[in-house]
């Protein structure tokens, strides 16, 4: 008689739920779904996709995990940092041609060049962070 009480005591190791959903039991004593995420592309991440994700695990949870759990967020990722840097190409050239700042600037006079160009930068940088990455 206690060979079948410890034979109904003992936890199978995988179990199937009734919602289909296989389970597998932990340490603890309690059975976890075996969920897995779907397999995504890879991306190497750049700057812009990062803050963009940290942005969005802090302010956008709902979207964080949504892309999350599709195994778009790398792609998604990918795509914003993407974005980032060919905006960034464009404001530079457009703001360079609209203040003058020319190659024949870079050979007479680096450093007013270099400081034009540091600004330029800076400026074309803060647009893409507020209207790309923390919108």
């Amino acid at each position: 008689m206690t060979d079948k009480i410890k034979e109904t005591e003992v936890l199978r190791k995988h179990i199937i739920g009734e919602n289909g959903i296989s389970y597998t039991l932990g340490e603890d004593g309690l059975y976890y779904p075996d969920l897995r995420l779907p397999e995504g592309t890879h991306y190497e991440i750049g700057r812009y996709g990062r803050m963009r994700a940290e942005y969005l695990k802090e302010h956008h949870r709902a979207l964080y995990l949504e892309l999350l759990l599709s195994g778009e967020f790398n792609e998604y990722l990918h795509q914003t940092d993407e974005e980032c840097y060919q905006m960034m190409e464009r404001l530079v050239e457009q703001m360079k041609a609209s203040e003058g700042v020319t190659e024949e600037l870079k050979a007479t006079d680096q450093m007013a060049w270099l400081g034009a160009m540091n600004s330029i930068r800076n400026r074309a940088e803060e647009i893409i962070i507020n209207e790309l990455i923390y919108s």
